[in-house]
């Protein structure tokens, strides 16, 4: 091909400009997509990275997480550590940033595994960290990878500006906390020396959003709730299915699972639910507000009718009572086939000191069938009634003055976790340990914790990582 060529005729006006208009889009959109894939936030880009490391729990591979972490914590100055456990690729990481030793260290806990994903319902990839309308999408941006970014952030912070510590900040990212049992209490049995402390964060309290995006409400958790499974076995007669049979063990669970699903528990509140719910009170109005405080205070036939208005909202409809969620039916191998067996298991989350051999009775009774059987699944339980981490330590006061701090004016209340965490590890040795997921969420956030399009704003990471960095000041600097 020539280097010269004849000159083409010139495009015509209208042409030319309609092709620096395309082109002028194309760059404006080009430069959209980059936006919504990267921020020069670095907890958003911290969280980023760790969505894209898949860790969905089974397998729960962490390691790779532990290797970029690991990274980023000895490049400042902190040492670390990584613990591998007998499944291979599942560790534990712990950094720790010295500090004067006149105080014991104060943790941070994370959990690095998540749950996995049904990716057909997902609109985005739930392992590529993309931003999209001021949000980072992805598995764990919930729970549990935004607050890991936001705590990590908080305690590099501290070494990249070099606050004098008066005691160690030990910063850790578990492993197995969706699965178990390899967990943290796991850890504590060989290595509690590297993760023992004066008081610890974990996962847990909600800071909750009104409509229009301002904070309602922080909710910090002194407590969790205790999560058992339990199994339901039925055995009738197995025949080919067209002679079908009185003793249909898929009927008959399946009658047992309806009449569970449709039991609800009566109002049982801890102290710290009596303030939480007494909280929400203050927060709300008129007729809103006095079914809040007729839960804590009312006649029976009150706590009712309040009941019944509040639950409306599943996560004050969990935080209030027992609560028994069907998850898990097998049974049957052919379309042709009844089966002569059927199993089906139930994930309770019970009050603490609620007795789990009581809960089975109570179903046993509710179900009422001699052909189902019901027996704990799982059977690390307590008789102790475990007693709530203490709203009086230094730790929940920081945490309280940091979250009036960023929020001016808003309630700060304790209340006892609708879930499970990994906090036993500490709570069972005396260690004060308080829930929080460090960033203000709505109602739809919430609900997509563990479900479809999870997402955290970043405003949210942004707020949730000062006043956090604030807190580590307030608790581990010298004063």
């Amino acid at each position: 091909m020539s280097l010269f060529r004849t000159p083409l005729a010139p495009p015509s006006r209208s042409l030319t400009w309609r092709a620096l208009a395309g082109a002028s889009l194309l760059c404006v959109l080009s430069r959209g997509a980059i936006a919504q894939s990267t921020s020069a936030d670095p907890t958003v880009t911290l969280l980023q990275e760790l969505i894209r490391i898949n860790t969905s729990n089974p397998p729960g591979t962490t390691l790779p997480l532990a290797e970029l972490l690991k990274k980023r914590f000895e490049a400042v100055g902190y040492t670390v550590e990584i613990f591998p456990t007998p499944e291979v690729g599942k560790v534990h990481f712990i950094a720790r940033l010295k500090g004067d030793g006149s105080k014991k260290p104060l943790l941070l806990a994370a959990h690095a595994d998540v749950v996995g994903v049904e990716r057909e319902k997902w609109t985005v990839d739930p392992f590529a960290g993309i931003i999209k309308d001021g949000k980072v999408y992805g598995r764990g941006a919930v729970d549990f990878k935004g607050g890991m970014a936001v705590f990590a952030i908080a305690a590099l912070r501290l070494a990249e500006k070099k606050v004098p510590l008066a005691r160690d900040v030990i910063f850790m990212a578990e492993a197995d906390e969706e699965g178990a049992p390899l967990n943290t209490s796991w850890l504590a049995k060989d290595h509690w020396t590297s993760m023992d402390a004066e008081f610890a964060i974990n996962e847990g309290g909600w800071i909750m959003k009104n409509e229009d995006g301002s904070v309602r409400y922080v909710s910090i958790s002194t407590l969790d709730k205790q999560s058992i499974s339990v199994l339901l076995s039925s055995k009738g007669t197995s025949t080919h299915s067209s002679m079908p049979v009185s003793d249909n063990p898929l009927a008959s669970l399946g009658a047992a699972i309806a009449k569970i699903a449709a039991y609800e528990a009566p109002v049982e509140l801890t102290p710290d639910n009596k303030l939480f719910f007494l909280t929400l009170a203050k927060t709300s109005k008129g007729a809103t507000a006095n079914f809040f405080r007729q839960l804590v205070n009312g006649t029976p036939a009150q706590v009712k009718a309040a009941s019944a208005e509040i639950s409306k909202d599943p996560l004050m409809h969990a935080i209030m009572r027992n609560t028994f969620a069907p998850v898990i039916m097998n049974g049957g191998f052919r379309s042709n086939v009844i089966p002569g067996s059927a199993e089906a298991t139930v994930n309770m989350r019970i009050i603490p000191g609620t007795d789990p051999n009581a809960m089975v009775a109570l179903l046993e009774k509710l179900v009422n069938d001699k052909r189902i059987t019901i027996k704990l699944g799982n059977t690390q339980t307590s008789d102790n009634k475990p007693t709530p981490s203490p709203t009086s330590s230094e730790l929940y006061r920081a945490l309280e003055t940091e979250a009036k701090a960023q929020w001016p004016n808003v309630e700060v209340t304790p209340y006892t976790f609708q879930a499970g965490t990994d906090a036993g590890a500490w709570r069972s040795r005396g260690v004060p340990t308080y829930g929080i997921y460090p960033y203000p969420i709505s109602k739809d956030e919430l609900q997509r914790m563990h479900g479809n399009d999870e997402r955290v704003s970043i405003a949210s990471l942004q707020q949730g990582t000062e006043m956090m960095y604030r807190t580590l000041v307030r608790v581990a600097g010298k004063h």
